[in-house]
């Protein structure tokens, strides 16, 4: 054992030493905790001996808990009611009833499937403390791979050896325009409409598959992109179509609450898809906490809680 928490007393002399102080008689102590007086007595003087000061002064008529004494009392209460729950907290634990769960996100599941996936987990498991991390594909990757991450939503080109995943949202995307683009009146666009079109993209390195994706819908669309910016994370394209930069990409999902100075409009013909995973590290076994998250997670998709169409 460490030194530092080698000591010269046992649990039970605190446990013994917080009944004299509560009762300020040993006589009554000892019998509350069935055990005889003189015993009591000598496990006190250890404690004392221990701590080097005196713990409770003692006459003939009464015990008083000295200086020191009330602060021990002060310092062990907590300290006890914290042990005593200890127990169940494990317990708790075990059972996936509570824990900690880091969660990483990007912007479109943040803006679709997960607001109803994380209402519902918070109503079924309210002592989870969730830490949600917003961040690029490529990071999570990174992240759940070595750990960092106990699951993510993000858009995978291919499997990824290491992390199973579950598919929550699969659509082909429309176009985001200013309200007042020229081509904003029409129903429905085609990339090849929007040739001379400025898009908001974000780096490559953050999300390959779905970067080339765009770029193949492009080209059978037997159009060049004009890449006006490159921007994460999700919000700042958003912004910058707002602020009439270019058109960006966005799932039909995605689309339902837009500010007015902004439009959205499906596109015919050859379009970028978007895929949205949960996705977790394989392992034999699965934390309880990641478990109870999976088990709403797979629930709120069969249901429809997640409140976002999973397409195929």
């Amino acid at each position: 054992m460490p030194r530092e928490y080698q000591f010269n007393f046992e649990l039970r002399h605190l446990v013994y030493f917080r009944q004299v102080a509560e009762e300020l008689h040993f006589r009554r102590a000892a019998e509350t905790l069935a055990v005889a007086q003189p015993a009591l007595s000598r496990q006190i003087a250890q404690l004392e001996e221990f701590f080097g000061a005196a713990l409770f002064t003692r006459t003939r008529r009464r015990v008083e808990l000295t200086e020191a004494g009330q602060l021990l009392f002060e310092r062990l209460e907590p300290l006890l009611r914290s042990l005593k729950s200890l127990p169940e907290e494990l317990h708790a634990l075990a059972r996936g009833q509570t824990g900690r769960l880091r969660v990483g996100f990007t912007g479109l599941a943040m803006a679709t499937v997960l607001p109803g996936l994380l209402r519902e987990f918070c109503r079924q498991f309210p002592a989870i403390r969730l830490e949600l991390n917003e961040s690029p594909t490529a990071t999570q990757l990174k992240e759940l791979l070595a750990g960092d991450l106990a699951c993510g939503f993000f858009h995978p080109d291919t499997a990824i050896p290491g992390i199973k995943t579950r598919v929550f949202l699969r659509e082909k995307n429309g176009v985001l325009l200013p309200v007042d683009h020229p081509l904003a009146h029409r129903h429905s666009l085609a990339l090849r409409d929007l040739a001379q079109t400025p898009f908001v993209l974000f780096p490559r390195s953050h999300n390959p598959g779905f970067y080339d994706r765009v770029l193949g819908a492009f080209a059978r669309a037997g159009v060049t992109p004009h890449i006006a910016e490159e921007v994460w994370p999700r919000a700042n394209g958003l912004g910058l179509v707002r602020a009439g930069i270019g058109a960006t990409f966005m799932c039909p999902s995605e689309a339902r609450l837009l500010p007015a100075d902004v439009t959205f409009r499906p596109l015919e013909g050859p379009a970028p898809e978007s895929r949205l995973v949960l996705g977790w590290r394989e392992a034999s076994t699965v934390p309880a906490p990641l478990q109870a998250f999976l088990q709403v997670a797979f629930q709120a998709a069969r249901s429809g809680v997640s409140s976002a169409p999973v397409s195929s």
